[in-house]
């Protein structure tokens, strides 16, 4: 491309050649001028007019954001709506919740007055105004408040439910002889050796010899030794001043210091010992007392732990005589 110039007061004349690289380098430097220029327009003219309130640049300033305002509210407004469905329906769920709560508190004996709750709430739902954010705030922290009143009455739950859980399993309410049919009961009778009365200590389950005794609770076995009226004897200790004791087994399977656990197998049958056939001669022992261990066994097959706990303090208060060692 050539380009003349002539200056008419000089009488001269000048020729540029520019070549494709040169204009297209030309037109880059015209469009980055063009947009300095416009970028100064916009400075000088529209914030200096919309800080000094020029009346049209004004009214277009006022307009534009106007619109961004709007568009910004309308977004908020939405997610807004969204929020509070969701806060909804986490009241619900809440409510549900609570509702659990109460009855599983009956069982573990918690009486959820004794925390704190929020008043109950309601009335006609009048639709046609979102939430604000001010009132989605609040409901949140009323939801939020609920939320750790629920979380401590669940934490007293556990605890109690727990707590019963423990003591069920630490007293002897386990049949030690799987499907055993009681031969003798606890309490006075014929001796079967020597024809006299004598106090029966404990119970009699005759069964095969081998049959598998099992432990009636978890507990630590404080004595396994040959006794010359008991035989091969075990007893397990389960906390609580609370003693069992497992005679005339032909085989035991633990040791003095082991950690049992509610019906595992602890011994099998057998006749040793004083005895006239293969039977389990089963005992409890409250304080060193002998106890008639079928109160035990009914209570823990109608009765929570805790009113085979109670009947163990009852147990303490009232102490039945006790027999010498042999007559069984």
């Amino acid at each position: 491309m050539h380009l003349i110039i002539t200056d008419a007061w000089l009488a001269k004349s000048r020729a540029i050649y520019l070549s494709g690289t040169k204009l297209v380098l030309a037109g880059f430097v015209a469009a980055l001028a063009l947009m300095l220029v416009a970028a100064g327009l916009y400075h000088w003219v529209f914030l200096k007019g919309a800080r000094e309130g020029w009346p049209v640049v004004g009214a277009l300033v006022k307009l534009m954001v106007r619109d961004e305002f709007e568009q910004r509210d309308r977004f908020l407004r939405e997610n807004l709506d969204v929020l509070a469905k969701r806060l909804g329906e986490m009241q619900a769920k809440m409510m549900q919740l609570e509702a659990l709560g109460e009855r599983v508190s009956g069982l573990a004996g918690v009486n959820p007055n004794d925390i704190k709750a929020m008043p109950g709430r309601g009335g006609v739902l009048v639709t046609g105004r979102s939430l604000t954010m001010e009132e989605l705030q609040t409901t949140l922290a009323d939801l939020d408040k609920l939320t750790d009143q629920r979380v401590d009455l669940m934490t007293v739950m556990e605890s109690r439910l727990f707590d019963q859980k423990i003591k069920k399993m630490m007293v002897p309410t386990q049949q030690p002889v799987a499907g055993g049919i009681l031969g003798s009961s606890f309490g006075w009778r014929i001796d079967p050796l020597n024809g006299r009365s004598a106090l029966h200590t404990g119970l009699d389950f005759p069964a095969e010899p081998g049959t598998p005794i099992l432990a009636a609770a978890g507990g630590v076995v404080v004595t396994q030794e040959y006794h010359p009226a008991y035989g091969n004897m075990v007893e397990v200790d389960h906390g609580n001043d609370l003693v069992t004791r497992y005679a005339h087994a032909s085989r035991v399977w633990v040791k003095k210091g082991d950690l049992i656990k509610r019906g595992q197998k602890i011994a099998e049958v057998g006749t040793t010992g004083r005895s006239t056939g293969p039977h389990l001669h089963f005992e409890v022992l409250v304080q060193g007392v002998y106890q008639d261990p079928q109160k035990f066994l009914t209570a823990g097959q109608k009765l929570p732990a805790a009113a085979v706990v109670a009947a163990i303090g009852a147990a303490r208060a009232g102490r039945p005589s006790q027999a010498a060692p042999g007559q069984r």
